[in-house]
């Protein structure tokens, strides 16, 4: 396989996990909730409306923090792909964060981690550098 290859299928890993992470902060958020929401709604028990809620207050916390993981991924994965000059830091970033997700994500992470800080993800990204750097002298 070539660098771009490597490049293009890491970047499609890494939107196909921020897509998975979406539909997992989706699935906790209307699990969680709707439990939460049941237990405020199941009667007048208080000790049963103070559970809900704390349900209902993680539910969002939880969701929340897992969209904004997602979003990253997906941007990341989309950067790594179209090959921008920000996606190797990003790359970096995302197959750091990936690492924790045993054990799919910690194999993402480690080929990433691989590709990017090897010589094919330097060589790729360092002629991404010149390839669109500005002519010498060009302020002038």
């Amino acid at each position: 396989m070539t660098a771009r290859d490597h490049n293009r299928l890491l970047g499609i890993f890494f939107m196909i996990l921020g897509g998975l992470t979406l539909l997992g902060a989706l699935g906790i958020g209307l699990i969680y909730g709707g439990m939460g929401t049941m237990l405020i709604a199941a009667g007048p028990d208080e000790e049963a409306a103070i559970a809900g809620g704390i349900f209902v207050v993680l539910a969002i916390g939880i969701a929340f923090f897992l969209l904004v993981f997602s979003i990253f991924f997906l941007i990341s994965g989309w950067k790594v792909y179209k090959e921008a000059q920000i996606g190797k830091i990003l790359g970096i970033i995302a197959s750091v964060l990936s690492l924790t997700s045993f054990p799919l994500g910690t194999a993402l992470g480690a080929y990433g981690l691989w590709f990017f800080l090897g010589e094919q993800g330097k060589s790729l990204y360092d002629g991404l550098i010149h390839r669109n750097a500005p002519p010498p002298n060009s302020w002038q």
